[in-house]
């Protein structure tokens, strides 16, 4: 902790010349009821408690009160619907953590920035983790302190904006205001590990009296953290868990130019991630020449990922036209250090394992206007060309030979991947007030795929506001998430426990002859029904409270199958040469699924006299996932495509509640904060049996003090009672019961957090 406090109080003096700290958005709790919000509809100048569906505003100031330096922390304690499973020593999900809402897979919420779909992660989720065979949108590689605000759609939006936006849309507007901003904040864990450290540096410039700029560095590392206990085998700590060694370097830029008859605009990120992530232990015996006492191999992630917009943008015979391109590139680079492949005589102790890349470019053209019909209408119609495009780098030969690198044998498809896709969509989007109490909407979007056909969907949404302080509001949508490159090409081979046994498992793309003679066929879409239904109240004094009610219908979800075993897959396995691995897994539409929940949200700000503040902020959200129906294995019924913990990873694997209360007293220079949140029950199986796990509940404390007016510090402590989740029951069955906690769940096993950062404006 003394080298992140030396490095916090050292920035001190650098930004002693600069001005008061602020962000250019106002100080506001999530959901703060008078934000305009840009997503759930193409009417201008929509506040959130007149939308028909429930969107969460959360301002740059509240996310960064939090103390948490990403986007994923932070709202996992802000918005009720959103959770983020801290997986910790899987490769794939470690370095490219996904989040959830409403319970559902990282791919089934869609991504904006600034209003325009965000690109995908061009790595696969292929562990035993929740999410496990999806790709996310790396949230991570978006710098926190380039962010204005993040509003957060809570229902099924496909008509609206397309694939993958079955649980909602996460929309993040990066700062476009004149002002400059630096900070430094560093910290640790309480049990001395998880160094971390995040300067970040941003300033807004006019481009001469019609345009603006405005750029953010950012610079964020984490050391890493173990939580593994004694291996009984060998009366010592033998293998790792915790979160990976990382470090990011971030860059945003938002801009935009009058032209005078129209107005260009801009924005573009980019990130460099480094990280290292441990595989599992590997016993004496495997290499006993080179690792007498066994060994870790660990997984290096070089990961660059890059993305932005260039537009247009004016009116036209009243109207409101925007034409734009946006790009996105994520490109991920594998490395194993400290291995060896027991398949030759004389074996490296690294390789480079390969990698692979994701490519998306969207054209999208929108014009709208609104209308003086009876008490007010709006129209939007709109076009989009999407271009995608997927590609797996094999490793270097002696990675995938024979048995392959311990702990990742390297990329090594069987036939190269190297394919690409367009869509081509059109859609009609409009509100209509019959009175002005009352908003009906309508949205449809048809799509075509060049891949795997056509999709269509629709939407309809009311809100009546039958007094001033109460609305009712509700939505019936369906809709659609087309399967991704990804889950259509991704081919390789990885260690993993499988029943508490460390063996190698091939994932093979849907349309390899192994996959095809174990059940495997092309992918469709998933479809959707959305239903959702509650109310707004804002009696007035600062004080909002919200319900809603919703139903999500999901057929044929997309997953990674179990992983398959037994004569009839060695059989296969041998007839097509193939020795790197035991076991098979591929993608599948195998499992049909019904989303029940709810979620309330509470706010209120208000003056506790001339000189305090208080904001309170509380949300609960509960989410059940059952299974309606699961497809047998056409080719092979014995083996099953869905088995107990592929169902529970995709069901149950998440806390089914959340609830959060948040406070916030600013006071002449302090600011206090506090923050609770309870997640509640999950159930998986971790090693053989399966486990139901414990609610849990954390607490975080902050305090803020303006010393000067052109300088603040701040303190915190987070997690403060030290909460983990509940041990794995049969940890005993694999390493040696030195893996103690699960790789699901709501709060990780870092324990308690302490941090110090220094803030300033300019």
């Amino acid at each position: 902790m003394s080298r992140c406090l030396f490095a916090a109080v050292s920035a001190l003096a650098l930004l002693s010349g600069a001005e008061a700290q602020a962000q250019d958005a106002p100080s506001q709790s999530a959901g703060a009821v008078e934000s305009v919000v840009v997503v759930g509809s193409r009417a201008p100048g929509r506040l959130a408690v007149d939308s028909p569906a429930p969107v969460d505003v959360i301002s740059a100031q509240t996310l960064q009160n939090q103390g948490f330096t990403d986007i994923n922390r932070a709202l996992e304690f802000l918005a009720p619907s959103f959770n983020f499973p801290h997986s910790d020593t899987a490769p794939s999900a470690a370095n490219t953590r996904a989040a959830s809402l409403r319970g559902l897979s990282p791919d089934e919420v869609l991504v904006l920035v600034n209003g325009k779909r965000w690109h995908s992660s061009s790595v696969v989720n292929f562990n035993a983790v929740f999410g496990r065979g999806s790709v996310p949108t790396d949230l991570g590689a978006i710098p926190l302190s380039a962010v204005s605000r993040i509003e957060i759609l809570r229902d099924g939006a496909a008509a609206q904006y397309g694939s993958d936006a079955i649980a909602g849309v996460i929309n993040i507007v990066l700062r476009s205001d004149l002002g400059g901003s630096a900070s430094v904040q560093g910290g640790e864990t309480s049990r001395s590990d998880g160094q971390n450290g995040t300067a970040t540096l941003s300033d807004g410039f006019a481009l001469g009296d019609r345009g603006r700029i405005n750029l953010t560095g950012e610079v964020r590392y984490r050391n890493s953290t173990n939580r593994a206990t004694i291996d009984s085998r060998y009366n010592r700590i033998t293998t790792e868990q915790g979160d990976p060694d990382s470090l990011d370097l971030n860059f945003a830029a938002d801009a935009s130019y009058d032209l005078g008859g129209a107005q260009a605009y801009g924005d573009a990120i980019y990130d460099h991630r480094k990280s290292v992530s441990p595989a599992q232990f590997r016993a004496p015996t495997v290499a006993p020449t080179i690792y007498p006492l066994g060994f870790i191999p660990h997984i290096r992630l070089n990961l660059d990922d890059v993305g932005g917009t260039a537009g247009l943008k004016g009116m036209a015979s009243g109207w409101a036209w925007d034409l734009s391109d946006t790009f996105g590139y994520n490109k991920s680079v594998f490395e194993v250090h400290g291995t060896t492949n027991t398949s030759l005589a004389t074996s490296p102790t690294a390789f480079n394992a390969g990698g692979a890349n994701y490519l998306q470019n969207v054209v999208d053209l929108t014009v709208s206007r609104p209308f003086s019909v009876l008490a007010g209408a709006n129209l939007a119609v709109g076009a989009e060309q999407r271009y995608e495009h997927f590609a797996i780098q094999s490793g270097e030969p002696l990675s995938y030979a024979g048995a392959g690198a311990q702990g990742f044998p390297g990329y090594n498809p069987p036939s190269p991947v190297n394919i690409s896709r367009t869509n081509e969509a059109v859609f009609v989007d409009g509100e209509l007030k019959p009175v002005s109490q009352l908003t009906l909407g309508a949205a449809a979007r048809y799509e075509h795929y060049s891949d795997f056909g056509d999709a269509t969907s629709g939407k309809l949404s009311a809100i009546y506001h039958p007094l001033q302080l109460l609305a009712v509001r509700g939505t019936v949508s369906t809709g659609f998430r087309a399967p991704s490159l990804q889950q259509q090409g991704f081919s390789t081979v990885t260690s993993q426990s499988s029943n508490g046994v460390l063996v190698n498992i091939g994932t093979f793309a849907v349309n390899d002859p192994v996959s095809r003679a174990l059940g495997a066929s092309p992918l469709k879409a998933e479809t959707s029904k959305n239903f959702s239904g509650g109310f707004v109240l804002t009696p007035g004094s600062g004080f909002t409270f919200t319900a809603d009610a919703y139903r999500i219908n999901i057929a044929n979800r997309i997953s990674l199958s179990e992983n398959l075993s037994g004569a009839a897959v060695t059989a296969i396995l041998k007839a097509a040469a193939i020795t790197s691995a035991s076991q098979v897994r591929f993608f599948t539409n195998s499992a049909d699924t019904t989303t029940n929940g709810f979620e309330l949200t509470a706010n209120w700000r208000g003056r506790l006299g001339q000189d305090a503040r208080l904001d309170l902020t509380a949300g609960y959200a509960s989410a059940v996932t059952g299974v309606d129906r699961i497809r047998p294995n056409p080719v092979l019924p014995a083996l099953p495509l869905l088995a107990t913990s592929s169902i529970d990873l995709l069901t149950s694997a998440l806390p089914r509640t959340k609830a959060t209360l948040g406070g916030r007293l600013d006071w002449r220079s302090w600011t206090f904060g506090a923050d609770v949140a309870n997640f509640g029950s999950f159930r998986a199986i971790q090693v053989v049996s399966e486990q139901t796990y414990n609610p849990v509940t954390t607490v975080d404390l902050t305090v803020d003090y303006a010393i000067t007016p052109k300088i603040k510090i701040g303190l915190g402590v987070l997690n403060v009672g030290d909460a983990f989740p509940d041990k794995i029951a049969d940890r005993a069955l694999t390493q040696g019961g030195g893996l103690q906690y699960p790789e699901v769940g709501g709060i990780g096993t870092n324990g308690r957090e302490y941090y110090l950062r220094v803030s300033s404006r300019f």
